[in-house]
Protein backbone atom coordinates (compact mmCIF):
# COMPACT_ATOMS: atom_id res chain seq x y z
CA UNK A 1 0.00 0.00 0.00
CA UNK A 2 1.76 2.75 -1.16
CA UNK A 3 -0.46 5.39 -1.00
CA UNK A 4 -0.70 8.85 0.81
CA UNK A 5 -1.61 8.45 4.83
CA UNK A 6 -3.66 10.97 6.63
CA UNK A 7 -2.14 11.41 10.19
CA UNK A 8 -4.63 13.55 12.69
CA UNK A 9 -3.23 15.20 15.49
CA UNK A 10 0.10 15.81 13.07
CA UNK A 11 0.71 18.57 14.98
CA UNK A 12 1.10 17.36 17.88
CA UNK A 13 3.55 15.12 20.19
CA UNK A 14 3.16 11.73 19.16
CA UNK A 15 1.63 12.42 15.61
CA UNK A 16 4.70 14.27 14.35
CA UNK A 17 6.85 11.41 15.42
CA UNK A 18 4.16 9.14 13.35
CA UNK A 19 4.46 11.66 10.90
CA UNK A 20 8.36 11.62 10.40
CA UNK A 21 8.00 7.59 10.98
CA UNK A 22 5.86 6.92 8.08
CA UNK A 23 8.23 9.42 5.73
CA UNK A 24 11.29 7.55 6.85
CA UNK A 25 9.47 4.12 5.65
CA UNK A 26 9.25 5.56 2.32
CA UNK A 27 5.47 7.01 2.97
CA UNK A 28 3.89 10.12 1.95
CA UNK A 29 1.51 11.87 4.73
CA UNK A 30 -1.17 14.18 4.46
CA UNK A 31 -0.95 15.59 8.00
CA UNK A 32 -4.28 16.57 9.68
CA UNK A 33 -3.72 20.01 12.13
CA UNK A 34 -5.57 21.76 14.22
CA UNK A 35 -6.80 25.49 11.91
CA UNK A 36 -5.63 28.65 13.59
CA UNK A 37 -4.83 32.00 12.04
CA UNK A 38 -1.01 32.01 12.39
CA UNK A 39 -0.42 29.29 10.25
CA UNK A 40 1.11 27.72 12.86
CA UNK A 41 1.50 23.55 12.27
CA UNK A 42 2.80 22.85 15.60
CA UNK A 43 5.34 20.59 15.92
CA UNK A 44 5.67 20.19 12.18
CA UNK A 45 7.14 23.41 12.02
CA UNK A 46 9.98 22.12 13.29
CA UNK A 47 10.39 18.75 11.23
CA UNK A 48 13.01 19.18 8.74
CA UNK A 49 12.79 19.84 5.01
CA UNK A 50 13.55 16.75 3.78
CA UNK A 51 10.68 15.24 5.63
CA UNK A 52 8.51 18.09 4.89
CA UNK A 53 8.55 17.73 1.66
CA UNK A 54 6.87 14.22 1.76
CA UNK A 55 4.04 15.81 3.86
CA UNK A 56 1.06 17.41 3.07
CA UNK A 57 -0.79 19.82 5.42
CA UNK A 58 -4.25 19.79 5.25
CA UNK A 59 -6.07 22.45 8.31
CA UNK A 60 -9.09 21.59 10.04
CA UNK A 61 -10.77 20.71 13.06
CA UNK A 62 -11.40 16.76 13.77
CA UNK A 63 -15.07 18.21 15.07
CA UNK A 64 -16.11 18.65 11.37
CA UNK A 65 -17.49 15.74 9.76
CA UNK A 66 -16.99 17.65 6.37
CA UNK A 67 -13.51 18.87 6.81
CA UNK A 68 -12.10 15.42 7.79
CA UNK A 69 -13.78 13.75 4.80
CA UNK A 70 -11.88 16.08 2.54
CA UNK A 71 -9.04 14.98 4.34
CA UNK A 72 -9.24 12.20 4.04
CA UNK A 73 -10.20 11.58 0.79
CA UNK A 74 -7.60 9.66 -1.91
CA UNK A 75 -6.33 8.56 1.30
CA UNK A 76 -4.96 4.42 1.84
CA UNK A 77 -5.34 4.86 5.79
CA UNK A 78 -5.67 6.80 8.88
CA UNK A 79 -4.02 7.07 11.92
CA UNK A 80 -6.10 8.87 14.20
CA UNK A 81 -4.17 10.95 16.80
CA UNK A 82 -6.48 13.65 17.34
CA UNK A 83 -7.36 14.48 20.59
CA UNK A 84 -7.69 16.52 23.92
CA UNK A 85 -5.74 14.34 26.46
CA UNK A 86 -5.02 16.70 29.61
CA UNK A 87 -6.36 14.97 32.60
CA UNK A 88 -6.94 18.14 35.26
CA UNK A 89 -8.67 20.08 31.63
CA UNK A 90 -11.27 17.65 31.15
CA UNK A 91 -12.26 18.06 35.01
CA UNK A 92 -13.99 21.63 34.20
CA UNK A 93 -14.24 21.33 29.95
CA UNK A 94 -15.28 17.69 29.60
CA UNK A 95 -17.95 18.94 26.95
CA UNK A 96 -15.22 19.56 24.61
CA UNK A 97 -13.51 16.29 25.47
CA UNK A 98 -16.82 14.92 24.32
CA UNK A 99 -17.14 16.73 21.26
CA UNK A 100 -13.70 16.21 20.24
CA UNK A 101 -12.62 12.63 21.16
CA UNK A 102 -15.58 11.21 20.94
CA UNK A 103 -17.19 12.84 17.80
CA UNK A 104 -13.90 13.60 16.61
CA UNK A 105 -13.50 9.69 16.53
CA UNK A 106 -16.82 9.05 15.18
CA UNK A 107 -16.42 11.57 12.07
CA UNK A 108 -12.68 10.08 11.40
CA UNK A 109 -14.81 6.04 11.47
CA UNK A 110 -17.82 7.50 9.60
CA UNK A 111 -16.18 8.85 6.47
CA UNK A 112 -13.44 5.80 6.73
CA UNK A 113 -16.01 3.65 6.03
CA UNK A 114 -17.75 5.82 3.38
CA UNK A 115 -14.38 6.43 1.51
CA UNK A 116 -13.74 2.67 1.96
CA UNK A 117 -10.27 3.28 3.89
CA UNK A 118 -7.78 0.47 4.07
CA UNK A 119 -7.06 0.43 7.50
CA UNK A 120 -7.87 2.88 10.23
CA UNK A 121 -5.75 2.46 13.38
CA UNK A 122 -7.82 4.93 16.54
CA UNK A 123 -5.31 5.88 19.61
CA UNK A 124 -6.72 5.03 23.05
CA UNK A 125 -4.46 5.40 25.71
CA UNK A 126 -3.42 3.25 29.58
CA UNK A 127 -5.89 5.45 30.92
CA UNK A 128 -9.25 3.94 30.04
CA UNK A 129 -7.90 1.13 32.55
CA UNK A 130 -7.66 3.09 35.36
CA UNK A 131 -5.33 1.73 38.53
CA UNK A 132 -4.58 -1.22 37.99
CA UNK A 133 -6.39 -4.52 38.72
CA UNK A 134 -3.37 -6.91 38.14
CA UNK A 135 -0.20 -6.74 36.49
CA UNK A 136 1.10 -6.28 33.83
CA UNK A 137 -1.99 -4.94 32.26
CA UNK A 138 -3.13 -6.49 29.15
CA UNK A 139 -5.92 -5.74 26.61
CA UNK A 140 -8.30 -7.84 28.45
CA UNK A 141 -8.42 -5.84 31.43
CA UNK A 142 -11.47 -3.95 32.72
CA UNK A 143 -11.72 -0.48 31.88
CA UNK A 144 -12.28 2.03 34.17
CA UNK A 145 -12.91 5.60 33.80
CA UNK A 146 -11.60 7.85 36.17
CA UNK A 147 -11.83 11.22 34.55
CA UNK A 148 -13.98 12.96 32.15
CA UNK A 149 -10.60 11.99 29.63
CA UNK A 150 -10.40 8.56 30.18
CA UNK A 151 -14.42 7.44 29.78
CA UNK A 152 -14.41 9.57 26.32
CA UNK A 153 -11.14 7.70 25.49
CA UNK A 154 -13.33 4.44 26.27
CA UNK A 155 -16.18 5.59 24.36
CA UNK A 156 -14.18 6.57 21.23
CA UNK A 157 -12.80 3.21 21.62
CA UNK A 158 -15.87 1.14 21.73
CA UNK A 159 -17.14 2.88 19.05
CA UNK A 160 -14.13 2.02 16.76
CA UNK A 161 -15.25 -1.77 17.82
CA UNK A 162 -18.04 -1.06 16.47
CA UNK A 163 -17.29 -0.46 13.49
CA UNK A 164 -15.27 -3.20 12.72
CA UNK A 165 -18.16 -5.61 14.17
CA UNK A 166 -21.12 -3.92 12.83
CA UNK A 167 -19.29 -2.34 9.32
CA UNK A 168 -16.24 -4.85 8.64
CA UNK A 169 -14.31 -1.49 8.80
CA UNK A 170 -10.65 -2.56 9.55
CA UNK A 171 -9.82 -0.56 12.98
CA UNK A 172 -7.05 -1.35 14.98
CA UNK A 173 -7.13 0.17 18.64
CA UNK A 174 -3.25 1.13 19.69
CA UNK A 175 -3.19 1.85 23.10
CA UNK A 176 -0.07 3.70 24.37
CA UNK A 177 1.06 3.59 27.84
CA UNK A 178 2.79 7.19 29.30
CA UNK A 179 4.68 8.10 26.03
CA UNK A 180 7.46 10.67 26.52
CA UNK A 181 10.04 12.48 24.70
CA UNK A 182 11.03 15.46 22.59
CA UNK A 183 8.18 17.66 21.30
CA UNK A 184 5.88 16.70 24.45
CA UNK A 185 4.22 19.31 26.35
CA UNK A 186 5.05 20.68 29.85
CA UNK A 187 1.51 18.84 31.03
CA UNK A 188 3.04 15.88 31.29
CA UNK A 189 5.40 14.64 34.18
CA UNK A 190 8.71 14.40 32.89
CA UNK A 191 8.89 17.35 30.92
CA UNK A 192 7.30 19.19 34.12
CA UNK A 193 10.48 17.93 36.24
CA UNK A 194 12.74 18.44 33.39
CA UNK A 195 12.14 21.77 32.49
CA UNK A 196 11.55 23.20 35.82
CA UNK A 197 15.31 21.56 36.74
CA UNK A 198 16.52 23.30 33.68
CA UNK A 199 15.40 26.49 34.44
CA UNK A 200 17.74 26.47 37.97
CA UNK A 201 14.83 26.16 39.92
CA UNK A 202 15.46 24.14 43.65
CA UNK A 203 11.95 23.70 44.47
CA UNK A 204 10.00 20.81 42.13
CA UNK A 205 6.93 21.22 42.53
CA UNK A 206 4.51 17.75 41.69
CA UNK A 207 1.60 16.43 42.69
CA UNK A 208 1.31 12.79 44.07
CA UNK A 209 4.77 10.88 44.36
CA UNK A 210 3.48 7.15 44.73
CA UNK A 211 1.80 6.26 41.65
CA UNK A 212 3.96 4.35 39.23
CA UNK A 213 3.89 4.13 35.40
CA UNK A 214 5.28 2.31 32.34
CA UNK A 215 7.02 5.06 30.54
CA UNK A 216 7.57 4.58 26.55
CA UNK A 217 10.17 6.62 24.39
CA UNK A 218 8.41 8.34 21.71
CA UNK A 219 9.88 6.93 19.05
CA UNK A 220 9.49 3.23 20.20
CA UNK A 221 5.92 4.68 20.36
CA UNK A 222 5.67 5.83 16.89
CA UNK A 223 7.76 3.09 15.65
CA UNK A 224 4.76 0.56 17.62
CA UNK A 225 2.31 2.28 15.33
CA UNK A 226 4.49 1.63 12.41
CA UNK A 227 4.72 -2.21 12.89
CA UNK A 228 1.02 -2.44 14.44
CA UNK A 229 0.08 -0.84 10.88
CA UNK A 230 2.29 -3.24 8.53
CA UNK A 231 1.01 -6.43 10.32
CA UNK A 232 -2.27 -7.67 8.96
CA UNK A 233 -3.12 -10.00 11.88
CA UNK A 234 -3.77 -6.60 14.05
CA UNK A 235 -7.15 -5.63 12.42
CA UNK A 236 -10.01 -5.85 14.72
CA UNK A 237 -7.81 -6.39 17.88
CA UNK A 238 -6.71 -3.54 20.20
CA UNK A 239 -3.44 -3.78 21.19
CA UNK A 240 -0.87 -1.89 23.78
CA UNK A 241 2.39 -0.54 23.47
CA UNK A 242 4.06 -1.13 26.85
CA UNK A 243 7.76 -1.77 27.89
CA UNK A 244 6.58 -3.90 30.77
CA UNK A 245 8.59 -1.88 33.51
CA UNK A 246 7.31 0.88 35.74
CA UNK A 247 8.84 3.34 38.04
CA UNK A 248 7.20 5.91 40.53
CA UNK A 249 7.25 9.19 39.88
CA UNK A 250 9.32 10.09 43.20
CA UNK A 251 11.87 7.50 42.06
CA UNK A 252 11.51 9.31 38.31
CA UNK A 253 12.00 12.97 39.69
CA UNK A 254 14.72 11.72 41.98
CA UNK A 255 16.89 10.60 39.30
CA UNK A 256 16.49 13.49 37.03
CA UNK A 257 17.02 15.89 40.33
CA UNK A 258 20.45 13.09 40.46
CA UNK A 259 21.44 13.96 36.73
CA UNK A 260 20.52 17.49 36.60
CA UNK A 261 21.15 19.58 39.77
CA UNK A 262 20.88 17.20 42.80
CA UNK A 263 21.19 20.25 45.28
CA UNK A 264 16.88 20.63 44.12
CA UNK A 265 14.52 19.22 45.80
CA UNK A 266 10.26 17.81 45.49
CA UNK A 267 7.59 20.11 47.17
CA UNK A 268 3.79 19.36 46.83
CA UNK A 269 1.98 21.45 45.29
CA UNK A 270 -1.69 20.33 45.77
CA UNK A 271 -3.27 22.09 42.63
CA UNK A 272 -1.23 19.23 41.04
CA UNK A 273 -2.87 16.48 42.94
CA UNK A 274 -5.48 14.32 41.53
CA UNK A 275 -8.99 13.76 43.13
CA UNK A 276 -8.36 10.57 44.88
CA UNK A 277 -10.47 8.39 42.97
CA UNK A 278 -9.82 9.69 39.95
CA UNK A 279 -5.59 9.34 40.43
CA UNK A 280 -4.48 5.79 39.03
CA UNK A 281 -2.25 4.66 41.10
CA UNK A 282 -0.48 2.09 39.10
CA UNK A 283 -0.12 1.45 35.45
CA UNK A 284 2.15 -1.42 33.91
CA UNK A 285 1.39 -2.84 30.84
CA UNK A 286 1.43 -5.66 29.04
CA UNK A 287 3.45 -6.08 25.59
CA UNK A 288 3.16 -9.45 24.92
CA UNK A 289 0.86 -9.12 22.08
CA UNK A 290 2.23 -6.45 20.44
CA UNK A 291 5.82 -8.70 20.39
CA UNK A 292 3.78 -11.43 19.09
CA UNK A 293 1.68 -9.93 16.32
CA UNK A 294 4.20 -7.66 14.92
CA UNK A 295 7.75 -7.26 14.57
CA UNK A 296 8.00 -4.08 17.22
CA UNK A 297 10.75 -4.10 19.85
CA UNK A 298 11.34 -0.88 22.05
CA UNK A 299 14.93 0.09 21.22
CA UNK A 300 15.23 2.90 24.37
CA UNK A 301 15.76 1.90 27.19
CA UNK A 302 14.38 4.43 30.26
CA UNK A 303 17.99 6.08 30.33
CA UNK A 304 18.47 6.52 26.75
CA UNK A 305 14.95 8.11 26.62
CA UNK A 306 15.77 10.34 29.35
CA UNK A 307 19.15 11.40 28.09
CA UNK A 308 17.67 12.25 24.90
CA UNK A 309 14.79 14.21 26.12
CA UNK A 310 16.62 16.65 28.32
CA UNK A 311 18.93 17.50 25.61
CA UNK A 312 16.10 18.68 23.74
CA UNK A 313 14.58 20.59 26.35
CA UNK A 314 17.82 22.23 27.29
CA UNK A 315 17.90 23.26 23.49
CA UNK A 316 14.31 24.18 23.60
CA UNK A 317 13.54 25.74 27.11
CA UNK A 318 12.47 29.03 25.49
CA UNK A 319 9.63 27.20 24.44
CA UNK A 320 8.00 26.08 27.95
CA UNK A 321 6.57 28.64 30.18
CA UNK A 322 7.99 27.19 33.42
CA UNK A 323 6.58 29.43 35.89
CA UNK A 324 2.87 28.27 34.86
CA UNK A 325 1.39 25.06 35.94
CA UNK A 326 0.37 24.01 32.19
CA UNK A 327 -3.21 21.64 32.41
Amino acid sequence: MKKKFLVTGADGFIGSHVTETLVKNGYEVRAFAFYNSFNSWGWLDTLPKGIMDHVEVFTGDIRDPNGVREAMRGCGAVFHLAALIAIPFSYHSPDSYVDTNIKGTLNVLQAARDLEMSRVLVTSTSEVYGTAQYVPIDEKHPFQGQSPYSATKIGADRLAESFYRSFGLPVTIVRPFNTYGPRQSARAVIPTIITQLLSGKTKIRLGSLTPTRDFNYVKDTANGFYEIFMSDKTVGEEINIASQQEISIGSLADELIRQINPAAEIVCDTERVRPDKSEVNRLLGCNEKIRRLTAWVPQYTLEQGLAETISFLRENLSRYKVDIYNL
